[in-house]
């Protein structure tokens, strides 16, 4: 599904504080004063209020209408109360928030306040998404989470009485020390808790990270040594997609599960091609070329700032890049692929016509050859071994427009 000219937009705000730092983690996060917390919001309302002219200088489409809100981070629970009703206030007036608009809001288990909770409900929210990683006490404290599993079940349950049910739960696959038994008693809770949506991750340790530096350098301090071999984690992710679909979560992009109907809507977006602005630290957009019609017209892709302090000094977004044709339709294989109901061959069609197609379709065939896509009808899909090698798959995909102009 690519975008078109008036779609809803999508709003993805950027919350960059922490508590602590996750062994794991290579995001634009940390743990800052909060002295820091209410010159970050005074940045993102005085953005938010310059959106549209920013827009207009790049010459992009900014939809008014938004139909999606999601505040990630880092752990946007942090926030005082009364920041949370200032951004979101922010929000309201520079756009026209859809009345049955998806509110999603990350959050820590434990580090909700009661106050923060109110103040969440009362700007709307409708959508939490919990980062839990492990409901195994000694597996979340090693990899740098504050949490045990009694204080998530808490967190669930206070959540639900307030109002907000559509609730996600995050796991990580390949921590350091964990086992098959207790990957099995994290999927377990987790289906217990009857939640509507849950993500699972395979762990990717990247050298920027702390676990990462340590496997790479040698030590012990994270338990680099006990991370589980890649073999192993594989095997975690395909008993995670059996055991959730058990649980009633059916898969439905490589890394999200959900009951029917509970499709992360602002995700959707990024997967199907469709408008998002990002404001704050190191966040991303994705803006038609304003008054254009044309569904082949270029698409502007920029990012902001990852560094705090010189974000909090001002500035636009650091890379802006218009995608050309071969571009866009390279994003329509890979990023389609990543859905469970993969890619309509028909619609890419009519979108980019026959000839740009031509060589996308012979790749289809060599993944269908070794046994990492399928093809039923106009729909081309990854089979369980291609979305576990998902990102071989999509290297390939890289470079379709070259092979086009030949």
């Amino acid at each position: 599904m690519a975008a078109s000219q008036g779609d809803a937009l999508g709003l993805y705000i950027s919350i960059p504080f922490c508590r602590s730092k996750c062994t794991y983690c290579n995001f634009a996060s940390g743990v800052y004063p909060a002295s820091e917390h209410e010159r970050y919001v005074a940045r993102l309302v005085g953005d938010l209020a310059g959106a549209a002219g920013w827009a207009e200088r790049m010459g992009a489409e900014l939809p008014r209408r938004v139909d999606t809100v999601y505040l990630g981070g880092g752990t946007p629970s942090l926030l005082a109360p009364e920041l949370v009703r200032r951004l979101f206030a922010a929000v309201r007036a520079e756009f026209d928030l859809e009345p049955d608009a998806e509110i999603t809001v990350e959050c820590a288990p434990g580090q909700i306040a009661g106050a923060t909770l109110e103040a969440l409900t009362a700007s709307g929210v409708n959508r939490v998404s919990l980062g839990v990683q492990s409901f195994i006490d000694r597996e979340a404290a090693q990899s740098g989470r504050l949490h045990t599993r009694a204080v998530v079940e808490d967190d669930l349950r206070r959540l639900r009485a307030a109002g907000i049910a559509n609730l996600n739960v995050d796991l990580i696959a390949g921590l350091a020390g964990q086992t098959f038994a207790s990957w099995e008693e994290s999927l377990a809770v987790l289906a217990a808790t009857g939640v509507a949506h849950a993500s699972v991750y395979m762990l990717e340790v990247d050298e920027d990270s702390r676990l990462g530096r340590e496997m790479l350098a040698g030590g012990a301090r994270y338990q680099a040594g006990l991370v589980p071999s890649d073999d192993a984690i594989a095997r975690m992710y395909e008993t995670a997609i059996e055991r959730l679909a058990e649980a009633g979560l059916a898969q439905y992009e490589i890394s999200n599960f959900c009951r029917p109907g509970r499709e992360s809507r602002h995700n959707l977006r990024y997967w199907q091609r469709r408008p998002y602005l990002g404001l704050g630290l190191d966040a991303s957009s994705m803006l038609r070329e304003a008054g254009d019609l044309d569904e082949k017209a270029p698409v502007l892709r920029s990012t902001t700032e990852s560094d705090l302090a010189a974000f909090l000094r001002g500035g636009e977004p650091v890379e802006a890049e218009w995608l050309e044709t071969a571009r866009q339709h390279e994003e329509a294989w890979f990023l389609g692929l990543r859905l469970n109901a993969g890619v309509d061959v028909e619609a890419v069609g009519r979108e980019f016509g026959a000839a740009m197609v031509a060589p996308a379709l012979e790749i289809v065939q060599r993944l269908a050859e070794d046994g990492l896509a399928v093809s039923e009808g106009s729909r081309v899909r990854l089979t369980p071994r291609g979305r576990l090698l998902s990102n071989d798959v999509f290297q390939s995909f890289l470079g379709l427009g070259a092979e086009a102009a030949r």
